[in-house]
């Protein structure tokens, strides 16, 4: 979310690209080199995945926010954004078979040396290539980014360690309970900072709100259908790392294709339509999933889900974008594309801590009073993976009723309203 203010700082678009690049490869390289540690104290101060996350954090609205200040709103702008969320999506699914190829004929640590050329092409590439953006000078709300980052992780921790200690463990309790105090103490700050973090006047606009809310949607559905489809498709069927790469390939396919053809039609029907179908497409390739059993094949049971969701997420992501950064002034565009990664990442890491945790406890009521046996514990995993799922349908149809209700935006060029100033 610091991004957002940074960005819009002159001459910022280039170093900030070069050592958000350079973060991002120095976190992959040191983390594999680094030895293998069971002992949960060395987790909690890794610093090189600080270096990767942060790096991570800076590159994605800054790309996006490059989109938005290089392209003017129409056309031009659908098909530059249309190539970034196909990109994204295509990654992912490349990403995926590229770690199994690794996995199966190398190793793990691998996998975490893959990003490095690629992170060191872009840092030297960045200031050769990308021109010189405007923007306007300012200060980094310190307070509101130190708030904001631990409300967020403590709430992310609590959630998940409620899975495996249960909601009454007094740690559990006391880091929900400060991560919620930190979260109001962040509000109140950026209520009364000259120059706040995220300025909350940025929510007034429904149409833009409405694609944040979105996206935290697709964040939460994405990353647990990611993970709990991996636990299937390997401890369920017993697929290698490879196979299971590819097994999501369609997923990736699905969403580039859709964004693609949602890219060319937007223009001639708005983003309201494609939005609200992809909440309720989502929900439909969830509820097939939430069928599943443990004697389930990928081909009748788990292929067409994917197909279905990677159509629904491929009508979600694009038009959230354009109406994100729509009418976004050049100096305001960084914050546009900040939030809206942010609401993404947000909605991923809440919405798998959330499921994580119910599919858990599911899975342990399950093996509660009888003696574990192989197809026992095969059959509680996916008692709690279709339990979850069941909760990701719930959470897709709130997604629809919020782009029912929402957002207004019909015609083919959404509202122009400019971000409220950041004072």
């Amino acid at each position: 979310m610091a991004v957002g203010p940074v960005r819009q700082r002159p001459d910022r678009a280039r170093p900030g690209l070069r050592g958000a690049a350079g973060a991002r490869g120095v976190g992959r390289a040191v983390r594999p080199a680094r030895p293998a540690r069971r002992d949960l104290r060395h987790e909690r101060h890794d610093t090189p995945r600080l270096w990767e996350g942060a790096g991570g954090a800076i590159v994605a609205p800054t790309a996006l926010s490059l989109i938005a200040d290089t392209f003017q709103e129409g056309a031009a702008r659908n098909r530059a954004l249309g190539i970034y969320a196909g990109a994204a999506g295509g990654g992912g699914a490349v990403g995926l078979i590229l770690g199994g190829l690794i996995v199966n004929y190398l190793s793990w640590r691998w996998v975490l040396f893959v990003n490095v050329p690629i992170a060191l092409v872009l840092a030297f590439a960045a200031p050769r290539v990308l021109a010189v953006s405007d923007g306007r000078s300012g200060r980094l709300d310190l307070p509101g980014a130190i708030s904001v980052t631990s409300a967020m992780t403590l709430l992310v921790y609590g959630l998940s360690r409620a899975a495996t200690q249960g909601w009454s463990d007094s740690v559990t309790v006391a880091t929900l309970g400060f991560g919620a105090a930190l979260l109001v103490l962040f509000i109140l700050i950026e209520l009364r900072s000259e120059q706040p973090l995220m300025p909350l006047r940025i929510f007034a606009n429904r149409n833009r709100t409405g694609p944040y809310l979105l996206r935290m949607v697709a964040g939460a559905t994405t990353l647990s259908v990611l993970f709990f489809l991996t636990q299937v498709v390997q401890n369920v069927l017993g697929y290698s790392p490879l196979q299971a790469g590819f097994a999501f390939l369609p997923l990736g396919a699905g969403v580039v294709i859709t964004a693609q053809v949602t890219s060319r039609v937007v223009g001639r029907i708005g983003p309201r339509v494609p939005i609200t179908a992809g909440a309720l497409v989502v929900a439909g390739g969830l509820a097939w999933l939430s069928r599943i059993s443990d004697h389930a094949s990928y081909v009748p049971d788990i292929l067409p889900a994917l197909i279905v969701l990677s159509v629904g997420l491929g009508l979600i992501f694009f038009p959230t974008t354009v109406v994100a950064v729509s009418g976004a002034s050049r100096r305001e565009s960084g914050l546009a594309s900040a939030v809206l990664n942010v609401s993404q990442q947000l909605g991923g890491s809440i919405g798998l801590a959330v499921l994580g945790t119910v599919a858990a406890n599911v899975s342990k009521d399950q093996l509660a009073n009888v003696r574990p046996t192989r197809a026992l514990i095969g059959q509680a995993l996916m008692a709690g993976f279709t339990t979850a799922f069941e909760i990701g349908v719930v959470i897709a149809l709130a997604g629809f009723v919020i782009a029912l209700l929402v957002i207004r935006v019909r015609s083919p060029k959404p509202s122009t309203a400019a971000l409220p100033e950041a004072a």
